[in-house]
C-alpha cells in the first residue's frame, strides 16, 4: 500500500492557521502535526495503534474498554486533527462506524493529502461546528462521544456548556461514554467546572490526569468520561497507572472534593478554557 513518506517537515497554511507536519525521528513514517507553533496529533502510519501523547494515550483507554475487545463501535469524533483517534479505533475495533467533525476544511485536506487513511476505513469526516453537527445526530446513535475540539489551543466555550452535554447525552446510547480532553493549569477553575457541567448531565463520571497536573504544579490535559452507567474505574486505574507517564482516576467522593462546589456552565455564562502558559510548546 503507497503512503505519502516525507523527511522534511510539510507546511501548509489552513482555516486556523498554519498546520505543519514534523517528522518523528525515531519513527520512519510518523509526524507531529503542529497548528501554529502547538503540538496537535501524533500519527504512525506504520503502527496506527499506537498512540504517542499522554492525553491520547488515555482515550485510547476507554475505547479499549468501551465494549468487548474487536467489537464494533459507533463513534463520533468532536475535532479531527491528523485522525490519530479515528485510525486507532479503526485499527484495534474493524468494522467500526466514525463520523470525525472538524471545522477546519483545509486542515483536513491537507491531512488527508499528506497522511492518507487505510483503504476500507469506515470514517466519515465532516465539516462543520461541532455543536451544530451534535445536535443534528439521531437519538442514541453513538457508543463513544469524543470531545477534542479546539480552537488554537483553547476549548471553544459553546462546547463546554450543561446546553452542549445534554445534547451530547442525547446522542449517546444508553450504556456509552463521552470522553473529552480538557486543558487547564492551576488552580484548575475550568476543569472542575466542566466536571460539574456534566455532572448535571450524565450522573457517572471520573477524571484521569498526571498527578502534577492535580496538583495545579504544571498545565496540562485531564481526562473526562462520563456516562449514564459507571466507567470502569478499577481498569482504567491499572491502565493509567501502568502508562510511560502515570496517570490518577479519581471518582467518587474524591472528584467531588476535586469538584469542590463548582458551579456547571451554561450558554449564558460559558467562557472558552485558559490559555496554556507561554512557552510551554
Amino acid at each position: 500500500m503507497a503512503h505519502r513518506q516525507s523527511a522534511r517537515t510539510v507546511e501548509a497554511k489552513v482555516d486556523s492557521g498554519i498546520a505543519q507536519l514534523v517528522p518523528d525521528p525515531y519513527r520512519p513514517r510518523a509526524h507531529v502535526l503542529m497548528l501554529d507553533g502547538a503540538p496537535q496529533s501524533h500519527v504512525d502510519l506504520d503502527d496506527p495503534a499506537y498512540l504517542d501523547f499522554e492525553y491520547v494515550r488515555r482515550l485510547g483507554h476507554v475505547v479499549d474498554l468501551a465494549a468487548p475487545e474487536r467489537r464494533p463501535l459507533r463513534v463520533l469524533h468532536l475535532g479531527g486533527g491528523a485522525l490519530t483517534l479515528p485510525r486507532y479505533v479503526a485499527a484495534t475495533r474493524p468494522r467500526s462506524t466514525q463520523q470525525v467533525v472538524e471545522v477546519d476544511a483545509a486542515l483536513i485536506e491537507f491531512v488527508r493529502r499528506e497522511l492518507p487513511l487505510e483503504k476500507g476505513h469506515r470514517i466519515r469526516i465532516r465539516h462543520g461546528d461541532a455543536r451544530e453537527v451534535l445536535t443534528r445526530a439521531h437519538e442514541d446513535s453513538f457508543d463513544l462521544v469524543v470531545g477534542d475540539a479546539y480552537a488554537g489551543t483553547r476549548s471553544p466555550a459553546h462546547l463546554t456548556t450543561v446546553e452542549f452535554a445534554g445534547a451530547v447525552a442525547r446522542a449517546l446510547r444508553a450504556d456509552g461514554w463521552y470522553a473529552a480532553n480538557v486543558a487547564d493549569g492551576a488552580p484548575l477553575s475550568f476543569a472542575r467546572a466542566q466536571v460539574a457541567t456534566l455532572r448535571a448531565v450524565l450522573p457517572e463520571v471520573c477524571l484521569i490526569a498526571d498527578p502534577a497536573v492535580l496538583r495545579g504544579r504544571r498545565f496540562g490535559n485531564l481526562i473526562l468520561i462520563a456516562g449514564r452507567t459507571p466507567p470502569p474505574v478499577a481498569e482504567l486505574t491499572r491502565r493509567a497507572a501502568g502508562d510511560p507517564f502515570p496517570g490518577r482516576v479519581l471518582d467518587g467522593d474524591e472528584l467531588a472534593r476535586f469538584t469542590a462546589g463548582a458551579a456547571p456552565v451554561t450558554d449564558a455564562t460559558a467562557r472558552p478554557s485558559p490559555p496554556p502558559p507561554k512557552g510551554i510548546f
